[in-house]
């Protein structure tokens, strides 16, 4: 008895001592709580279950991931979602790297040039949208097709293309988010120690050399962070789609997360929506798990 009483004792020094800290980060919590856990949680129960409008009215199983996955767009949407993820690669994994690096060997023009690479980010997502849809408009009055006018070409159609909306798409979404980015890359190499660069240059090294033998060791760890954070992010992308095309032409550019839209607000088959919402975390899982067992792999190459 006395030795719990002591146990009990200590634990509630513990938590007095510890008490202002947990103040400070309960509004943290609270947030995290209701915001991200009990959404994701309430969203998992509700997928099992038969909704009327936004009510609950009895228990489904799984028929709605069935009728989710047998629904007839269900792969096409599966291969355009990951189509947005190679793309934003292809386009927009390295941007932010070579801005990053260009910012670090600037001598003059350092400051300004950080303030037109982040610029863009501090744009409101809705305007940069429109702002490229417009750029993008078909006939000529478009930016682009303005441009190809005056080299006397015809107006070419962008976003009507079913081949080429999704890179246009992610071409968009690099210049809205390449500058962040960009910012976690350069502070990370502002990180080198300049003696490093000045021995590379004493044995002959040149520019690229420099930048293979220097600087790339010691973003690599932050550039695979980066690389899973853009595919996590990717894979769920909605606004652009919904606002440049709505899922055209012939749901060419419809992603996973512009259908879980569509289910809940315009179909309005919430548990559908959240169905396969669950599949895309699922899916998410697996993707996150392969990148830790990769960096577990590459630090313990690097030991």
């Amino acid at each position: 008895m006395k030795m719990g009483k002591n146990k009990s004792i200590r634990l509630g020094n513990i938590i007095i001592r510890n008490l202002p800290g947990w103040l400070l980060i309960f509004p943290a919590l609270f947030c995290v709580y209701f915001l991200v856990v009990r959404t994701q949680i309430m969203s998992i129960i509700y997928s099992f279950s038969e909704m009327k409008g936004f009510k609950v009215v009895g228990f489904a199983g799984i028929d709605n991931y069935i009728r989710v996955v047998k629904d007839t767009m269900f792969l096409k949407l599966l291969l355009n979602t990951f189509m947005y993820t190679f793309w934003s690669i292809v386009i927009g994994y390295f941007v932010p790297i070579v801005l990053a690096i260009a910012i670090n060997e600037m001598v003059h023009f350092r400051s300004g040039f950080k303030v037109i690479t982040y610029f863009p980010a501090a744009l409101p997502g809705v305007a940069t949208i429109m702002l490229w849809y417009f750029m993008y408009y078909p006939d000529a009055t478009g930016l682009f097709n303005a441009v190809l006018m005056k080299f006397g070409l015809e107006p070419y159609v962008w976003l009507q293309d079913p081949q080429w909306v999704i890179p246009f798409i992610v071409l968009s979404m690099t210049w809205h988010g390449a500058g962040a980015t960009t910012l976690y890359y350069f502070a990370a190499l502002q990180g080198v120690s300049r003696e490093l660069y000045e021995a590379a240059i004493i044995d002959g090294a040149g520019f690229f050399r420099r930048i293979r033998a220097v600087a790339f060791p010691h973003i690599s760890g932050i550039s695979l962070l980066f690389l899973v954070r853009q595919i996590l992010a990717v894979f769920s992308v909605m606004e652009q789609p919904l606002q440049m095309t709505d899922g055209g032409p012939n749901n060419a550019s419809m992603s996973l997360g512009l259908q879980t839209y569509k289910y809940a607000f315009v179909q309005m088959k919430p548990q559908l929506s959240m169905a396969l919402g669950v599949i895309m975390f699922l899916i998410l899982c697996v993707v996150t798990f392969m990148y830790f067992k990769l960096n577990k792999k590459i630090e313990e190459n690097n030991m």
